[in-house]
């Protein structure tokens, strides 16, 4: 069974226009790129022709990926569900039972996750122990650092 890669709808636009993106112009731009570098002559000993050949592989990888995600992707939606617990597409506010910081986070598919911006993946420890609980539970983190102990304090969609 192929894996599911969840996506926001604005994400699955991003990945669409991306996959449009290399097929057409990016394709041209490599493909020009080996054109050229054959004319340069002996392609045994050409390194732009080398550097061209593994442009157009990395391209030709990428296209696969996108693909790969495009044909397995399942959009999820804020609006599912209520706010009574965490869920994809949720935002929620931990209080950190040590230090008594709050954070927020919003729960997200692996193909979104930037803990920079606060987006968590339901892959990471994090957000598998976040998933399905409520407002005022505590929750323990078994994180790469040590255990991390939490109280939710708010649920939005």
């Amino acid at each position: 069974m192929a894996k599911e890669y969840k996506l926001s709808a604005e994400r699955l636009q991003e990945l669409e226009a991306e996959l449009n993106y290399l097929k057409t112009d990016r394709d041209k731009e490599v493909t020009e790129m080996i054109k050229v570098a054959r004319g340069y002559g002996d392609l045994s000993e050409n390194s732009e022709y080398d550097d061209a050949k593994n442009e157009q592989a990395k391209l030709y990888a990428r296209i696969a990926e996108v693909e790969e995600i495009l044909a397995n992707a399942v959009i999820i939606s804020s609006e599912e569900g209520g706010t009574d617990h965490i869920g994809l597409g949720c935002t929620f506010t931990v209080k950190d039972m040590a230090g008594g910081d709050e954070i927020t986070y919003e729960l997200v598919g692996s193909q979104e996750a930037n803990p920079m911006k606060g987006r968590v993946s339901d892959d990471a420890p994090l957000g598998r122990a976040m998933l399905g609980k409520h407002v005022g539970e505590h929750v323990v983190v078994d994180a790469p650092m040590g255990t991390i102990e939490y109280e939710v304090i708010s649920i939005t969609r």
